[in-house]
């Protein structure tokens, strides 16, 4: 055999190889290009959307995984059901019921993290040019997701109840969208809580169009103010998809979330599933599910909404002290984000060098924006600083923005 037919002895060329067209125009996560920024040595972030690492309930977790290998051994390594173990999935759809929504095992299908969920939705309904309707501003993540399907959207506005639900319809009538999405509690990036007359509203009209509504809830348990708000789900039934996840109520890492949907098109959705990873790592879903059986979950959450309220009234209250009078922002009633607007002629985007060089990160609101139409303002995360690191990011942070407007 001659030397020259050796694969070792012949170079690839990767940068010519026929990529996707959609592909290559894929822009990466600015979140996570500040992120990298973040970990360096005394930067103060809040850009992610991490949860406080201070929460993780290490020991109780250590625990659960004890108790759980102990219990379901060699079972809890194998492959499982893309659908989910079956005792997490009725331990979801108990937990579902006693938060207002009535649901079965056989409405829950448990995913790799909320994105899979949220991928899994795009995977469904979309085909490229496809409209999707969103509230302006939305979830960077989904818009990713959504993107990689060559998405379109139909931008609803917003104030301080949320989705402007009157330009929903108008929208469905001009655009023929797939299906709404929307995160109705605390919504990831601007803390808004979308109120209950709005939610029927909403409901009404996807059922009179039979339009799904994807309702990502990652937050909703996360409340430290002001009264429950009726779920999308509990008032949309069918009509609604919601997405949930112990991303933010336990522990990110573990990747453990849920669809819950009608049992109607959950056999649609395991098989897209399916074909993209089989099944959702089964020894977490039993770790989530030996921590769900022990009954710490309750506390550990009560926990959360102690510490991350506080976490909250700190931010607010150094936003007050150390922001020119000129900027406004929301104060949510829960969930790990606050939206700050500011002057038009200030420019978010432009502003962050600024505030790297002072050792504060935080994301600027073009990204949220499908279309990225507004650059005059930015998302705050107080759920992952201490309290003290608040207090200092803040006063940085407010003097950036006085140096820039200057």
């Amino acid at each position: 055999m001659s030397k020259e037919l050796f694969a070792a002895d012949v170079k690839a060329n990767p940068e010519t190889w026929p990529y996707a067209p959609h592909v290559l125009t894929l822009g990466s996560s600015i979140i996570r290009e500040i992120l990298k920024i973040s970990s360096k040595p005394g930067v103060i972030s809040f850009a992610g959307g991490y949860p406080g690492p201070e929460m993780f309930p290490t020991e109780e977790m250590k625990k659960a995984a004890s108790e759980m290998i102990d219990e379901y051994k060699s079972t809890a390594l194998q492959y499982s059901l893309s659908m989910g173990i079956n005792q997490l999935r009725e331990a979801i759809a108990a937990r579902e019921t006693s938060l207002g929504s009535p649901t079965r095992m056989e409405n829950i299908i448990v995913t790799s993290g909320s994105q899979q969920g949220i991928d899994v939705c795009a995977r469904t309904f979309l085909d490229p040019g496809d409209y999707i309707i969103t509230e302006s501003p939305t979830y960077v993540g989904a818009l990713q997701a959504f993107n990689f399907y060559q998405a379109r959207y139909a931008m609803v506005d917003m104030d301080r109840d949320g989705m402007l639900v009157d330009q929903v319809e108008d929208a469905i009538k001009k655009y023929h969208p797939k299906m709404i999405y929307t995160v109705s509690n605390f919504q990831n990036p601007t803390g808004i809580t979308m109120s209950e007359e709005r939610r029927r509203a909403l409901v009404d009209v996807a059922l009179k169009h039979n339009i799904p509504i994807i309702d990502d809830n990652p937050y909703g348990e996360l409340r430290y103010a002001g009264k429950d708000v009726p779920s999308m789900k509990s008032i949309g039934g069918d009509i609604v998809i919601s997405l949930g996840t112990f991303s933010k109520i336990l522990a990110p890492g573990l990747r453990i979330a849920w669809m819950n949907a009608s049992d109607k098109v959950l056999p649609i959705f395991e098989r897209v599933k399916q074909s993209g990873d089989l099944h959702t790592n089964t020894f977490t879903q039993f770790m989530v599910y030996a921590f769900l059986k022990s009954g710490r979950l309750e506390g550990h959450i009560q926990k959360l909404i102690k510490g991350y309220g506080e976490k909250r009234n700190v931010m607010l209250r150094e936003m007050e002290k150390n922001f020119p009078a000129e900027l406004t922002w929301t104060k949510p009633d829960g969930g790990l984000f606050l939206w700050v607007d500011m002057p038009k002629r200030i420019s978010g985007s432009k502003m962050l060098p600024l505030a790297i060089e002072e050792k504060v990160v935080y994301v600027y609101g073009a990204p949220f924006y499908p279309d990225g139409r507004c650059d005059n303002n930015m998302r705050l995360n107080f759920s992952h600083a201490t309290p003290d690191t608040i207090v200092e990011g803040i006063k940085r942070l407010g003097n950036v923005i006085k140096k820039f407007m200057a």
